[in-house]
């Protein structure tokens, strides 16, 4: 044996050995001494399907002609539909049920979902639920004979642990691909609303999305998700999430449909090494509350600007991005035990979590072109779906001067008089002392101007 391959083999059976405390899995393919993996992958690759969507997608039209009665006047035909197709991936997770984890955009709008077996079978599947700010869903199909994966402790992982991605991309079929854990608990890539994910150089392509990463004990540790592709394809930074987090959000989907994401109405930020020393403590890592809103949650539990949130439920919360994503884990009405440092002194605080409240505006407090309108600004659901400012109209009165002017429930007004506005406040700034509004609307994947006078 060259010394070469004995230097793979010795890593592959280490990392194989430490991988399991229970049995290793056959290293050698069948009739050979020949290192493989393939023995891992015939047990794990029955559980991932490949699945196949249609929908009927209207095509884009000038505002004015949503108007019925211009349509009427001028006798307009109504728009065409298209029809628009996509391809993923997702993970049987339940065989006696038929229930199988994927991504929330591989189903978005989806009028019929197909799911495609490794063995060739084909089934039509039905959607339990899905939650947008995580990009994750979980759908059903009714079939005999499925095979499920076994779930690992995703917060095991390490940097550096072998895994392997597997679904379907571009089309191609059932497609394994091998690599590394790169890191753990990347956050602030804009992808998601909750972003906790596991980066990997594992080639992940389009159509891999809702198909499995898994362990060397054929375990599922993440749901592959999005990549990093400057120029198309892969280039090694592809990312999952962790399936400690997908199961979790797969219960509350089964049993309500949708994430029922509370709040406790605090504000926090990262303890920085300048504030560990401003509050006089040693820790190195946590997350400060900065404010607490009045009649929240948080108000109710005795929690005060100046906490230190050292964990959540015995979890630990590094930063602020961990501790949102421990609490996204949380439904309404659950309790969580949250150990926080006040004045050098460790303590434990029990809070319920409370309901979400959205905050609107009449539009008439903003501009008084705005009359009818009820705005808001988003939401972490809404700047899931490619919005990445802007203010929402929440519903509109229909004859009201902006529903004249094009104006629609569910449009986003990212920008007024060629300002770009964040938030109601910014929409307030941009429009003071204008008798007209010039909007930029965005509406879909569409967007255009329109005037309101």
């Amino acid at each position: 044996m060259s010394p070469m391959k004995n230097i793979f083999l010795r890593i592959i059976t280490f990392s194989l050995i430490s991988a399991t405390a229970h049995a290793v899995l056959p290293l050698y393919s069948a009739d050979s001494r020949i290192p493989s993996l393939a023995p891992i992958l015939e047990q794990a690759t029955p559980a991932v399907v490949n699945i196949a969507t249609k929908n009927m997608v209207q095509q884009r039209e000038n505002p004015l002609l949503q108007d019925p009665r211009f349509r009427r006047f001028f006798q307009v035909p109504r728009t065409p539909k298209r029809s628009s197709q996509s391809l993923g991936s997702g993970v049987i997770i339940d065989a006696s049920k038929g229930l199988i984890l994927t991504n929330q955009h591989v189903i978005n709008k989806a009028d019929k979902i197909t799911v495609t077996l490794r063995d060739g079978r084909s089934f039509n599947a039905e959607v339990v639920g899905g939650d947008p700010e995580t990009d994750v869903a979980v759908i059903n199909i009714k079939a005999d004979g499925l095979v499920a994966l076994k779930v690992a402790d995703s917060d095991a992982l390490r940097v550096g642990d072998f895994v392997l991605a597997i679904g379907n991309p571009f089309g191609l079929g059932q497609t394994v691909t091998s690599g590394i854990v790169s890191a753990l608990g990347r956050s602030g890539l804009g992808i998601e609303g909750y972003e906790d994910f596991i980066q990997t150089d594992a080639s992940i392509n389009p159509g891999n999305s809702g198909g499995a990463l898994i362990n060397l004990r054929g375990e599922l540790v993440g749901i592959n998700t999005a990549i990093i592709a400057p120029s198309g394809g892969n280039v090694g930074i592809g990312f999952a999430i962790p399936s400690n987090m997908a199961i979790s959000l797969k219960n509350q989907l089964i049993k309500f449909g949708k994430v029922n994401r509370g709040q406790l109405g605090i504000s926090v930020q990262n303890l920085t090494p300048e504030l560990a020393q401003a509050f006089n403590v040693s820790i190195k890592q946590g997350v400060i509350i900065s404010q607490v809103e009045s009649n929240s949650p948080a108000e109710k539990a005795k929690l005060l600007p100046g906490d230190i949130v050292l964990s959540v439920n015995g979890k630990p919360t590094k930063s602020s991005a961990s501790l949102r994503n421990r609490l996204s884990l949380l439904s309404v009405g659950d309790k969580a035990a949250l150990q926080i440092l006040r004045h050098s002194k460790q303590r434990e605080i029990i809070i319920r979590i409370g309901k979400r409240k959205t905050a609107s505006v009449n539009g008439t407090r903003i501009h008084k072109q705005l009359e009818g309108a009820t705005l808001s600004n988003l939401s972490p659901e809404d700047k899931h779906h490619n919005i990445k400012h802007g203010v929402k109209v929440l519903d509109i009165t229909a004859n009201s001067k902006a529903w004249f002017s094009g104006l629609r429930k569910g449009d986003v007004i990212a920008r007024a008089n060629r300002i770009q506005v964040r938030s109601i406040i910014e929409l307030i700034s941009a429009t003071k002392k204008r008798s007209s509004l010039l909007l930029n609307v965005q509406r879909g994947n569409s967007a255009f101007f329109l005037i309101i006078r």
